[in-house]
């Protein structure tokens, strides 16, 4: 199982008495980067194996999201790394707009100034210049945590080549007639001033007002609910159900719109629901999107009555207001004339807000830059349906078709400076000229360039293949494109995920960025709560790595890891895992001590013990599981299957049966020194991908080898011996029955016990030292006398407890549990002997009964044969 292919172990180097991660996890990682561990070589014959980081924001810095997310990819990688691919993890930063932008408008204003007083160029230029001193802050801490990935292709999507790839696409785009300029409706944000995705608003409840308001005069009137009062001044309908027959009178006809002067017709749309409310609602086309929706439909005029600050234009006496002070104010206006019919407040309703300043959006009528998406979503969706790209877990791509299936066009126009400048210019007649990469803009008096910059996601969308050259056609394209897999979450599957499919399949002929979308959920706290500072609940990991090593937050999130369900971590289980890496350091430690290595051929089996064949069996089951786990993106489970069989298996069940053996010496010693090796050396290579830091410092320390980080990745030889797992099993159920008894009896662990053991004629013969030296069990000397007789496993260890148990206290117990196994026996038969409930019972239920009446059967003369076996009071 262990291919010998990297240089003859050297002797194993003595190892602390204690791991202590911080000494060891920044060398080991300055040392894996200098030798190139993790870059990638295109001309490689290897098969490749791609996978990109979601770009963090250049603003950003490791929260527990990132960690979580990086800590899967980076298990990902470091196992096909192992397997023989040439691995490629890219890395890289977004450029954040918004969010960047606003950092150093913070900083401009601490000096009194605005982006204004600077003027574009020199605000640029200032970004930049922040970005080269404070920028990046969290690739300093990908590399605390572990990350494998190739630095020497790291990526800045405001970098000239993603630049480049940006304005080709745009351009391609652009003459393909698929990007277009138009008057929309967008999100809002008055005080970053620019349109804002989706992906940026952020929804929280508010408490706000609804106010019932009369539009009209007597059998003409009708009323409307709204919970923003002041857009009422650019309302240009009233709209009511085609089918509502409270309002069929007035469709067609205009009615007064209050405070204002003007009419407005009644028009009949399907959009409205006649169940909610009153059943009419006013239209505002210019403020709200299903406004502006219905507006379309029936030729209506959009007011806009507010500036890009939120400030009312509208004439008349509210001009001048701030949307909130206007609110009020026309609110007291309309009582005032009577036409207020229903006040609510407080009115709690979801109201979105900008995810960077957290300022309440205004839905505005606005000129934009759009993305026509109809055949691009088509294409997206095509190549998930047709096999193409899977997405796992299964189950999301419902969410996925719901949203490229209904997809509307994209708003790629952002009013910021920093950013992709769109490469458009205007000439002096109207002239629109888009402008390639290789083309020189037009020039003269008049012509000047589009002042808006693009969304974020335009760039990051290209991620996939600018990174790797696009335009370009160069070998690093050619080699790890199409991405093996995406790593990301489910909550930024509509809007990350969709537009990198959309812009790879358009712009590399039909190839999908990917072959695999694995997505994961988010990290909450550990009773399920979203993690967040209003909460009092946010965690930075960096803290949990100083306190309890890399490893230790690595194990936990990888441990908590279920395709696409959210992860709830606390500290406790950090410790858990920290407790866990220790175990696996001084296990390893005591291995070493005595004798284990992986010098040599593995024996032959017949010169094995029972326990060295169990446990080979047992191992090459688990490398089996964990392979299976992995393709299958289940981290939790291969971390579990690998918890307990290195802890329980390995050190609690397999060293602890070996001891003796080792402690004897001779030919056996040797012998299951080998094994112990073999187990050693392929456990922390499994290990390795999701605790890299303590697994490359054990095998090091156990092969003599460079690195377990190329080393190669475990093979299930095969090998399989049922006899020696079924053996050993009874082995286990002696130990732990008998651990169950010394423990009901009160006994310390290591308070020492007379025993006779009548094992003549069972397969656990061969392991009474082995049993003894588990239990703290004597031998049975002169004056033995058996208090206490365990039949268990086709066996029977007689203990003599004089003086250390309470016989009648152990009556007492035994006869209580009698009782109850009796009472569970009972309950079963009467079960299994009702007719009715058998002909409707599934037969997993029937199955199930029929076991425990089973396990009361034995239960039942267990507890007898040992009161039995009790000395008389």
């Amino acid at each position: 199982m262990t291919e010998n292919t990297q240089q003859t172990p050297a002797s194993n180097p003595e190892l602390p008495t204690q791991y202590a991660p911080a000494e060891v996890e920044g060398k080991l990682y300055e040392r894996w980067v200098e030798r190139g561990y993790f870059e990638a070589d295109v001309t490689s014959d290897k098969p490749p194996f791609t996978v990109v980081i979601p770009p963090p924001n250049v603003t950003g810095s490791l929260h527990l999201g990132h960690a979580f997310e990086h800590t899967l990819i980076d298990a990902l990688t470091r196992r096909k790394r192992m397997q023989g691919f040439e691995t490629l993890w890219q890395p890289g930063m977004d450029h954040a707009g918004i969010a960047t932008q606003n950092v150093v408008e913070r900083e401009l204003a601490k000096e009194g100034k605005s982006r204004h007083d600077l003027g574009r160029e020199a605000f640029i230029d200032r970004v930049w210049q922040w970005k080269g001193e404070s920028g990046g802050q969290i690739s300093g801490q990908m590399k605390r945590l572990g990350d494998g990935v190739a630095w020497s292709r790291e990526r800045f999507t405001m970098d000239e080549g993603l630049s480049q790839a940006v304005q080709t696409i745009f351009k391609k785009l652009y003459d393909d007639e698929l990007i277009y300029r138009a008057e929309r409706i967008i999100n809002w944000c008055p005080r970053c001033l620019t349109a804002i995705s989706d992906i940026e608003v952020e929804y929280q409840d508010d408490d706000g007002e609804l106010v019932s308001i009369r539009y009209g005069e007597g059998e003409d009137s009708i009323v409307v609910a709204t919970t923003r009062a002041e857009t009422m001044l650019g309302d240009t309908a009233v709209a009511v159900h085609p089918e509502d027959d409270r309002y069929k009178h007035l469709v067609g006809k205009e009615i007064e719109l209050p405070l204002t002067g003007r009419r407005i017709p009644v028009v009949a749309d399907e959009h409205v629901d006649p169940e909610f409310g009153t059943g009419a609602v006013k239209v505002t086309p210019a403020h709200d999107p299903n406004d502006f929706e219905i507006g379309q439909r029936h030729g209506l005029p959009s007011l806009a009555v507010m500036d890009e600050h939120a400030i009312i234009t509208a004439h008349g006496p509210f001009q001048g207001l701030d949307r909130l002070e206007a609110r009020s104010a026309i609110v007291g206006a309309l009582r005032a004339e009577g036409r207020i019919v229903a006040e609510k407040r407080p009115y709690v309703h979801s109201v979105g807000h900008c995810s960077r300043c957290k300022t309440t959006i205004e839905p505005r009528l606005s000129m934009q830059w759009w993305v026509k998406v109809g055949p691009l979503a088509k294409a997206a969706g095509d190549a998930v349906r047709d096999g193409r790209v899977k997405i796992h877990p299964q189950e999301m791509e419902k969410r996925y078709f719901d949203w490229v299936d209904n997809l509307h066009d994209w708003c790629i126009s952002r009013q910021l400076w920093w950013g992709h400048r769109i490469p458009v210019w205007y000439g002096p007649d109207g002239e629109i000229v888009c402008v390639g990469p290789d083309e020189q803009p037009p020039s003269g008096e008049g012509w000047t360039q589009e002042t808006d910059v693009l969304d974020t996601w335009f760039s990051s969308g290209l991620w996939p293949f600018s990174t790797l050259g696009w335009p370009e056609q160069t070998e690093s394209l050619a080699k790890f494109y199409p991405n093996s897999v995406l790593v990301t979450g489910y909550d930024i599957l509509f809007f990350w995920v969709a537009r990198m499919m959309m812009f790879g399949l358009y712009a590399m002929d039909g190839t999908p960025p990917f072959h695999t979308i694995a997505l994961h959920g988010m990290v909450r706290d550990q009773f399920g709560k979203k993690m967040s500072k209003s909460f009092g609940n946010a965690v930075n990991p960096l803290d949990w790595m100083d306190k309890y090593g890399s490893d230790a937050l690595r194990f936990t999130l990888a441990r908590g890891a279920n395709p696409g369900v959210d992860v709830p971590i606390g500290e406790d289980w950090v410790q858990g895992s920290r407790n866990f890496a220790n175990k696996i350091w001084n296990a390893t430690r005591f291995a070493l001590m005595n004798g284990a290595t992986i010098e040599g051929e593995l024996p032959d089996p017949s010169q094995m013990s029972a326990t060295d064949r169990w446990i080979l069996s047992k191992l090459n089951k688990t490398v089996a599981e964990v392979d299976a786990f992995y393709d299958d993106f289940q981290f939790s489970k291969l971390s579990e299957a690998l918890f307990h069989f290195a802890w329980d298996e390995v050190f609690d069940w397999y060293v602890e049966l070996s001891k003796t053996t080792f402690f004897a010496g001779g030919e056996q010693a040797k012998v299951s020194g080998r094994v112990l090796g073999e187990v050693l050396d392929v456990m922390l290579r499994l290990l390795h991908p999701v605790v890299p830091f303590v697994t490359e410092t054990l095998w090091t320390s156990l092969t003599g080898r460079e690195s377990v980080v190329i080393a190669d990745w475990p093979k299930d030889s095969g090998f399989r011996d049922e006899a020696a797992e079924q053996e050993i099993e009874l082995v286990q159920q002696v130990v732990t029955e008998v651990r169950r008894f010394r423990s009901d009896q009160g006994l310390q662990p290591g308070q020492k016990v007379p025993a006779e053991f009548t094992l003549t004629g069972t397969a656990l013969a061969p392991h009474e030292a082995a049993i003894r030296q588990l239990l703290r069990l004597q031998p049975a000397g002169d004056g033995f006398h058996a208090t206490a007789s365990l039949p268990v496993a086709g066996a029977t260890v007689a203990l003599d407890l004089s003086g250390t148990i309470d016989v009648e206290a152990e009556r007492k117990r035994l006869t209580k549990d009698l009782g109850a196994a009796e009472k569970e026996k009972a309950q079963a038969n009467a079960k299994l002997g009702n007719e009715a409930f058998l002909a409707k019972a599934p037969d997993n239920v029937v199955d199930k009964i029929r076991t425990r009446l089973t396990k009361a059967d034995a239960d039942i003369a267990r507890i007898t044969a040992q009161l039995a076996n009790l000395p008389q009071s």
